[in-house]
């Protein structure tokens, strides 16, 4: 539960291949009030091999939330949000949309795929931490996630 009574570490997997987005955003949870786990994917298919703990994430912890991009390599983040949506073992998990493109078609096709929300990535160091602040308090304060399976 995220309302304070529950002391393990928030597990969150980022799907995105841009390096610089990665670094700010483990900077930024690194300064969280919340304790986390970030664990970094960098294309959709290993995306998908991490949530089905396949090939090389056996041991893979199921994350409490999955903040995922769409423009990756191999497999793109809408096809990974409609394969996870549409298992029944992942579906639960939610989908935070983390990305550049601000295309009305992108976010019509997130929604429709079951996103939990969606976000422009801002260009600004400031501005990107205050999103990572914001996903904090909202997803790992306010909001009570599924119980893990």
């Amino acid at each position: 539960m995220m309302d304070g009574k529950c002391d393990r570490p928030m597990q969150i997997l980022m799907a995105d291949d841009n390096q610089g987005d990665v670094r700010l955003a483990i900077e930024a949870l690194r300064d969280s009030k919340v304790k986390n786990n970030i664990f970094v994917v960098h294309d959709g298919l290993e995306a998908m091999n991490y949530l089905r703990k396949l090939e090389q994430y056996e041991s893979a912890v199921r994350p409490d939330i999955l903040l995922l991009d769409l423009n990756m390599p191999k497999k793109g983040g809408l096809e990974v949000l409609q394969e996870i949506k549409s298992d029944p073992e992942l579906k639960s998990i939610p989908v935070v949309i983390l990305t550049v493109s601000q295309a009305e078609e992108d976010i019509e096709k997130a929604y429709k795929l079951h996103a939990n929300c969606y976000i422009s990535k801002p260009v600004d160091l400031h501005q990107f931490n205050d999103i990572v602040e914001s996903l904090e308090n909202f997803w790992f304060t306010i909001v009570q996630l599924p119980p893990k399976e």
